[in-house]
């Protein structure tokens, strides 16, 4: 019993340590200095162009569902933990989701610096 007891304060700290890890890299990934981006597209092209739309579908998915999605599977990995449930599928699905992030954020970095052309 005791050794039960052990290995769940242990999984309990793992989990909080690799969360607060990747809540960490999260917002410091989301940082934009001291100016806000707001009603930017892509230099020199507006919104309803297709870079435009491209990069703005690339921004909603890495800056608001890809992150939501991966806070709402720690939620469940923390709630299935609790109920002594196997958890490991949504702390994979978080991390996931947060690479997915991660992944349209790079994308989002090459669209902005192909907007400069071939010098």
């Amino acid at each position: 019993m005791m050794q039960n007891s052990r290995h769940r304060e242990v999984m309990i700290a793992a989990v909080l340590v690799l969360f607060v890890s990747a809540a960490q890299t999260g917002l410091m990934a989301q940082n934009l200095g001291t100016a806000p981006q707001v009603n930017v597209a892509v230099q020199g092209q507006q919104a309803t162009q297709p870079e435009g739309t491209f990069l703005n579908l690339i921004n909603w998915i890495g800056n608001v569902i890809a992150p939501v999605g991966a806070g709402g599977a720690a939620l469940m990995a923390i709630g299935s933990f609790a109920m002594g449930r196997g958890f490991a599928k949504w702390v994979f699905t978080a991390i996931g989701l947060l690479m997915v992030s991660g992944v349209t954020r790079l994308l989002e970095y090459w669209i902005a610096q192909g907007t400069a052309g071939v010098t």
